[in-house]
């Protein structure tokens, strides 16, 4: 250790009183500390009786406590109602009302809030709720913060429409005619106007006519702009109340005026209003008024008015669309040339436009054409319904590429939330867009991206099965960049921060086995997610991956692949030298007993499960007795009888030499529930029929995978060799013209049984060649098959029918659409049953090597119930 050496101390008296300043500095920092420690007086003060209950302990605190402790009660005043309904409102719903008039503005707000609580949970009657605790609300919504006031009025507004018509007539309505009057507050006056808009909803139309309307009228002439402004926008919901005819002789002659006002805020609220109330007006007044005044609103934008600028941008789609009726060629195109400016409001400085003016700019003007475009983002949808789908080539691609490629974050953000949508509305030439798309996956932003993906396995689809051209053989040529972009933007989620966005995006690229190739997948995809599960440190993005790469393998085409697959799965995670791949293995187990059928599991994982029962860390083994049950639910009898021994086996090994007490309290718990199980046999039994149904669906189009692997080699072979013997059969043709002619007569004459049945089973060795790559094409489709869903109950309630009138043993086949999902039960070319299945799956290696005669046959084997 080095020695600690001390510096000599000058005690001069200079010196001497710099220490002293010093120690003076400290006790002044301790300070604050002291002082903010309680008193014995003050925490005798805090103090409360611990054997009083909860109502006299409210009542006690609301009387002589602190503000904070009041606070405390009236946030807690919910639970009093529901535990004591009475007692709250006979004792402490009267303190909480003498203690708000001196309150302050946090428990105003928490009482607001409680209030509206008990409103919501109907802890009382309407009536007791109207007769205790509207009086306070009315006293409170006129408060003098405004925020405390807004509270309230929210409260009252939600109250108005739970309360009878006579009590809000009575309470509400009458003392509203005084507190509209110009005599009064611009507080009381604003509240006014909100209260009106609800209460228009309330009434029948001509009891809103004769005591409403008036009011509405005073308060649209009212001196104050902010009075005119909020009336101006609860014209609407007046308007829905009092119907179409008023509406048109009564409200619209008001919005023409407020649309004309000197406020540009009431000018805003009146078109605002107009847009929202479009519906309601007829083509006359649509052409005659509301129009005339919508382009005078567009030509002020631009000139003197811009604060209508980002409204008018925001509800152009929507206007568009409901004066579409009524525009005349020229309008329609003059429309969308304003949207079309809109659309690039900002940007041409950027072209080397207006190089004089960029300096001019202000911020808040660059802030508002960014929503500008935001807001034409937003509309693309609907401009594209006013355009008609077919001319989007032609009127709106260009303004489309600008959005997509604009440089503001947000606005990239919108067109890619919107992006579903402008694909649904292309539909067949959803083609012209994929560059876009290919861009927006590229996209330097997160956020971008994480909106983009919301949707993408809908998108993709759309992309490769949209388009004219989209067979299974073309599904990449609409588009040629997919894959790098995919993996680009998967990489970018992985290296940023943001893993809620990479979780996301793992989860969605589970649909790609629907939109390319099964060998795309598995050499940059595949290993891709197995790599994340291995290194990734975030445990949902690793789940995510999981689960990805079990869909991944669930519909890979080659047998080697998926053996190499699961001997990594096994070797690097299951035997892995970390506890935390080992339990990702238990994990992915998990997610191969959802997705695999149970004979999968059973030949595969079901033993290297069993061998983390010696794991010598104890949360592995923890995880893995609570996964146990579902792991024995895999199992068939007699079939898996010495699978079922070795379970039993561990399990008492883990009774026996478990040291861990968590582990061991956690073995008991889980050996009581295995007891409770009962396992299902091979043959259907009626209280398993729908999950063993489901599960031979599964082990079926898993063998139906293995028979396609098998046909696509023997069509390769077939096809190399095929110049070959078609110039063999040519030459021997014209040499034995006559002798082939008489052997053809001979056999239709001897041996036509022979023949036919080779016919048979060249024709049943055509048909699964279609079928399976029909298969290839639909099997994944979303209307056949869900990725993370098993066939519905309808299909095995249809499947019951087709097998219940059929005796003891029976004939069961498929037809080519059984091989999808959805089991009908016709009759068909193969029939599998649940042993033979899984015969046929584990002999899969020596169906490789085995003849063409023994690969084409037709297997049929009868069910014995």
């Amino acid at each position: 250790m080095r020695p600690i050496i001390f510096s000599k101390m000058d005690f001069s008296h200079s010196n001497l009183f710099g220490y002293i300043e010093d120690l003076q500095e400290l006790t002044i920092i301790e300070r604050p500390v002291r002082r903010s420690l309680k008193t014995p007086e003050e925490i005798e003060r805090l103090t409360v009786d611990e054997e009083l209950s909860d109502i006299e302990r409210a009542v006690f605190l609301l009387s002589s406590g602190q503000d904070i402790q009041g606070t405390s009660v009236v946030a807690n005043l919910p639970v009093l109602m529901r535990q004591n309904p009475a007692e709250t409102l006979r004792r402490v719903l009267p303190k909480i009302r003498e203690v708000l008039h001196v309150a302050g503005v946090e428990m105003q707000l928490t009482a607001a809030v409680s209030f509206l609580t008990v409103l919501q949970e109907e802890s009382v009657s309407i009536h007791t709720y109207s007769h205790s605790f509207l009086h306070i609300i009315l006293q409170n919504v006129e408060h003098r913060d405004a925020g405390v006031s807004n509270a309230w009025l929210e409260t009252l507004l939600a109250v108005i429409e739970a309360l009878p018509k006579e009590t809000v007539r009575h309470e509400i309505l009458n003392p509203l005619v005084s507190k509209a009057q110009l005599s009064q507050t611009l507080q009381s006056r604003l509240v006014s106007c909100k209260i009106m808009g609800k209460v228009a909803n309330k009434f029948e139309a001509h009891i809103v006519k004769r005591e409403v309307l008036p009011l509405v009228k005073s308060l649209c002439q009212d001196v104050e702009y902010e009075v005119r402004t909020c009336m101006c926008r609860q014209l609407e919901h007046v308007a829905r109340g009092i119907g179409t005819e008023l509406t048109k002789t009564v409200v619209l002659p008001e919005l023409v005026e407020l649309a004309r006002d000197e406020g540009s805020s009431v000018r805003l609220a009146a078109f605002e209003t107009l847009v929202n109330l479009l519906d309601m007006f007829d083509a006359d007044d649509r052409s005659q008024t509301v129009l005339p005044l919508v382009k005078s609103f567009c030509e002020k934008s631009f000139k003197a008015d811009e604060s209508i600028l980002v409204s008018l941008s925001f509800h152009l789609g929507k206007l568009c669309n409901g004066l579409y009726g009524i525009f005349t060629p020229e309008q329609h195109l003059r429309f969308l040339e304003f949207y079309k400016k809109l659309s690039t409001l900002g940007l041409q400085q950027e072209n080397g436009h207006n190089d004089n003016q960029l300096h001019l700019q202000t911020l808040e003007q660059e802030k508002k054409y960014i929503s500008v475009r935001k807001n034409c983002a937003y509309n693309f949808p609907a401009m594209i319904v006013f355009v008609d789908p077919k001319n989007f080539n032609l009127e709106l691609y260009s303004i489309f590429f600008c959005l997509c490629h604009d440089p503001e974050v947000p606005v990239r953000y919108t067109m890619a939330i919107s992006f579903f949508e402008v694909a649904k509305l292309l539909n067949s030439d959803v083609y012209t867009i994929h560059k876009e798309l290919v861009t927006l996956l590229q996209d330097e932003s997160l956020e971008v991206l994480d909106a983009l993906v919301g949707h993408l396995p809908e998108i993709l689809e759309l992309m490769t099965n949209g388009g004219e051209n989209s067979g299974s053989e073309s599904k990449l040529l609409s588009i040629p960049d997919l894959i790098p972009a995919l993996t680009t933007a998967e990489q970018r989620a992985a290296t940023s921060l943001k893993w809620r966005t990479h979780e996301k995006l793992l989860q969605k690229y589970a649909c790609l086995p629907h939109i390319i190739s099964s060998d795309q997948i598995y050499y940059r995809f595949l290993h891709r997610m197995l790599t994340i599960i291995l290194t990734n440190n975030v445990l949902p993005v690793q789940k995510a991956a999981a689960r990805t790469l079990c869909v991944y393998l669930r519909y890979n085409r080659k047998q080697e692949q998926r053996h190499e697959v699961i001997q990594k799965l096994i070797e690097q995670l299951g035997q892995g030298k970390s506890y935390w791949n080992r339990l990702r293995f238990l994990d992915t187990c998990e997610f191969i007993m959802e997705l695999f059928s149970k004979s999968f599991f059973c030949k595969y994982f079901f033993l290297p499960v069993l061998e983390l029962t010696h794991d010598p860390v104890a949360n592995v083994r923890m995880k893995l007795c609570c996964l146990l049950p579902k792991v024995k639910s895999t199992l068939k009898i007699p079939t898996d009888k010495h699978l079922l021994q070795q379970l039993e086996l561990c399990i008492r090994k883990l009774l026996c030499q478990e040291k861990d007490k968590d582990v061991l309290t956690i073995v008991k718990r889980t050996v009581l529930e295995l007891d409770r199980m009962e396992i299902s046999v091979d043959a259907f039994q009626k209280r398993f029929y729908e999950n063993d149904l489901l599960d031979q669906e599964k082990e079926t189009q898993e063998q139906l995978l293995l028979e396609m692997e098998q046909l696509e080699k023997e069509k390769q072979k077939n096809e190399g060799r095929s110049t070959n013997i078609n110039d063999k059969m040519l030459e021997k043709k014209r040499r034995d013209s006559k002798t082939s002619s008489v052997l053809a007569k001979s056999i239709n004459l001897s041996v036509s049984g022979s023949s036919s049945g080779t016919s048979v089973g060249k024709e049943e060795k055509k048909s699964k060649l279609v079928r399976s790559q029909s298969f290839s094409t639909q099997v994944l489709h979303p209307k056949y098959t869900n990725i993370d869903k098993c066939p519905n109950k309808s299909s095995a309630t249809a499947y019951t029918s087709s097998v219940s009138g059929m005796g003891k043993s029976c004939m069961l086949s498929f037809s080519d659409d059984s091989f999808r999902t959805h089991s009908s039960g016709n009759s068909g070319n193969a029939a599998f049953t649940s042993s033979s299945s899984r015969n046929l799956f584990n002999s899969a290696d020596q169906k490789n090597s085995g003849n063409k005669e023994s690969q084409s046959r037709k297997m049929s084997i009868c069910w014995e119930f």
